[in-house]
């Protein structure tokens, strides 16, 4: 069992940064693939971009490439989400996801654990 909590969203304005980070415990972090995933109200849970378990490879949506950095640190066994360049449109609830295994997948159904999500709004 892997516990995974969010933390770092909050009221931004448009062009602000943010960094969200998603603690672990339970087990270590160097088994999983992490992801960081989006859902706006209304709108389906959509992915934002993955890490592989040795931190070599990442993946982001093509509506965050450029503006956000995925990363992990191990020792602390912690995930974070650097969003730079925020839009109205990044405004969501943000999940961290750890997928056993994986290797930085973009689909939410391979993902094993989820956090409870940290609130991000964007003002215009």
């Amino acid at each position: 069992q892997v516990q995974l909590v969010e933390s770092g969203g909050g009221l931004m304005q448009a062009g602000g940064s943010l960094k969200l980070s998603c603690a672990a415990s339970g087990r270590t972090l160097n088994w999983y693939a992490m992801g960081w995933f989006r859902q706006a109200p209304g709108k389906v849970r959509e992915f934002v971009a993955a890490i592989s378990r040795n931190g070599r490879s990442a993946y982001y949506a093509d509506s965050v490439q450029g503006r956000f950095t995925i990363s992990r640190d191990d020792s602390k066994n912690t995930v974070t989400l650097q969003m730079n360049s925020l839009k109205p449109e990044d405004t969501a609830v943000y999940y961290c996801a750890a997928d056993f295994a994986g290797s930085g997948s973009t689909r939410a159904g391979d993902y094993d654990y989820w956090g409870q999500g940290t609130q991000v709004t964007v003002s215009s």
